[in-house]
């Protein structure tokens, strides 16, 4: 039989982890995704230590036990190696490694050890692996994560045995070499059951790989890989990273710098993660927890900083009339430019935040820079407000480069139809409108309906939008003033060339199809007179009791 697969090793060691949470009576606890994602990020920082070690001396990899291996050697020696580590790599003393902790496991005060040593792991790769508020407060790489756990200390101390009775159980030292599609469906797998957004107010954590695909494979086409470098890329509510992953990755990782900023605790936390799975490590101190709106972090000196590739699919609805006063100043006057949502009268969670990151994205845009942004299809047909004055701006400053309208439950947690804009500050005077809404499969997602689009159906949007091709009832290419004279419209429907089917028939055919329309409305003339008279007969009955 063939040995488990690196994916079907890292599924089994997910699952087992849930299952000793779900034991302790930690299963859908708040908690639980900390201890899922810091526990499982401990083992890949341990596996990476280990993987960098061996690699740089092959000899530690020929030995039994690499770590008595590695402590025998001469103290220069040592030193040599430590120096020679890639940056990304983690500090990691031989006390605190796995192997080294699971043979202690029968102390008493396991918990307290385990607890103890990842506050000094997080402690030490502090420059390297915290991310920081938008307070500039430091937020660790670890908790005390045995704390979750209520009960005795033998009781925590058996949770942390059994934790690491499946850490040991699988290596990833062989998984570095592996690529981003590997860690980014290893990724989906492990943040499932917490890929819900928070009482509604916040982005999807996770947004659906399609989405993402299309959008990198747009901002960057094929014919441009490896030719761009040294470029920023930003997302002001990145939740667990996703877009930002595909685009690094379109990009190349060593070519770009990450910026992101996300008001949520949790989604910060699986950015992290996943900026270690990707090699992106050299960008976790350009990460930051905090509201972008109220308190936007990335600058130059006062003013916004400005990016090269911006991608983003922010939340749409959320109440924020406890701090709406405060942006509607002076202040902010060129960043919202196109004005700041109003508080319904009934539903102040229906205030339309998207409308300020749209404004937050277009300040924070470079010139010759590219933008790809999740909006509800509504916004690029509205007939007047905030939605139309946008528009309007993007079209008098030549900044849209196209819209795709994605198909309906596109995202399985939520109903409204979205679509993608994207923006180049580059000069073009042509802009490319794709309405793909009749595209992919309805499947079923536990209580909820979602549309899947195929590889090859991503491929036609991507390629029909990099050619900027016209195709019939699919694609247009419109100029500015087409779109000026459309009420500013990007729906590529309003574009489309109503097509009217001509018929050679004979005058003998003609007579016919005339005589079979007469018949029938004779019919139903007849018949509505018969009803006619029914009705009145029924009006003449009524008596007033």
């Amino acid at each position: 039989m063939n040995p488990p697969s690196y994916q079907q090793q890292t599924h089994e060691l997910i699952d087992g982890l849930k299952a000793v949470c779900a034991s302790n009576g930690l299963g859908n606890d708040g908690n639980e995704y900390k201890i899922i994602v810091q526990t499982f990020l401990y083992k890949l920082l341990c596996d990476k230590f280990a993987h960098e070690m061996k690699r740089l001396d092959p000899k530690l990899a020929q030995a039994g036990d690499w770590i008595a291996a590695w402590q025998k050697l001469p103290k220069a020696s040592k030193q040599d190696l430590e120096h020679g580590l890639p940056a990304e790599t983690p500090q990691l003393a031989a006390d605190q490694l796995i192997e080294s902790l699971f043979n202690r496991q029968a102390e008493p005060g396991f918990a307290k050890l385990w607890d103890d040593t990842l506050l000094a792991i997080a402690t030490a790769n502090s420059d390297i692996f915290a991310i920081k508020t938008d307070d500039g407060e430091r937020v660790p790489l670890f908790d005390r994560l045995s704390d979750y756990v209520t009960g005795s200390a033998d009781k925590k101390d058996a949770f942390v045995r059994a934790l690491f009775n499946k850490l040991v159980g699988v290596s990833f030292e062989k998984m570095f070499e592996q690529k981003y599609d590997f860690w980014a469906a290893l990724f989906e797998y492990l943040i499932k059951d917490y890929n819900k957004d928070n009482g509604g107010k916040y982005a999807e954590y996770y947004t659906p790989h399609a989405v993402a695909t299309i959008m990198a494979d747009i901002l960057v086409p094929k014919d441009q890989r490896g030719t761009v470098k040294n470029v920023t890329c930003y997302d002001p509510a990145s939740g667990s990273g996703t877009l930002l992953m595909a685009l690094a990755h379109a990009i190349g990782e060593s070519r770009c710098s990450i910026f992101s900023q996300d008001i949520s605790q949790k989604s910060s936390s699986l950015l992290r993660l996943n900026l270690v799975l990707n090699k992106l490590v050299h960008s976790i101190p350009n990460i930051t927890q905090g509201n972008t709106i109220l308190h936007p972090v990335h600058k130059d000196g006062r003013a916004l900083k400005t990016f090269d590739y911006i991608v983003s699919n922010p939340p749409f609805k959320m109440d924020f009339s406890d701090f709406r006063e405060q942006l509607d100043s002076d202040a902010n006057t060129t960043r919202f430019f196109a004005g700041i949502p109003k508080v319904p009268n009934k539903a102040k969670d229906k205030m339309a935040i998207y409308l300020l990151f749209i404004q937050h994205i277009i300040a924070s845009l470079k010139p010759g820079g590219k933008a790809a942004v999740v909006v509800p299809t509504g916004f690029i047909t509205a007939a007047s407000g905030i939605e139309l004055r946008i528009r309007q701006k993007l079209v008098d400053e030549k900044m849209i480069a196209g819209v795709v309208s994605m198909p309906s439950n596109i995202f399985a947690t939520t109903g409204t139809n979205v679509s993608i804009l994207f923006l180049d500050r580059s000069a073009h005077d042509h802009v490319v409108l794709i309405d793909a809404s009749a595209l992919g499969q309805k499947v079923k997602e536990g209580k909820n309906q979602k549309t899947l689009l195929s590889g090859a159906e991503e491929q036609r949007i991507v390629d029909t939008f990099n050619a900027r091709e016209a195709v019939d009832d699919f694609s247009v290419v419109v100029d500015y003033d087409a779109i000026a004279a459309k009420n500013w419209s990007l729906s590529a429907g309003q574009y489309f060339e109503v097509k009217i089917a001509y018929e050679d028939i004979t005058p003998a055919q003609f007579a016919e199809k005339v005589g079979g329309f007469q018949t029938r409305l004779a019919a139903m003339f007849a018949e509505s007179r018969v009803l006619e008279d029914e009705i009145a007969a029924s009006l003449k009955g009524l008596r007033h009791e």
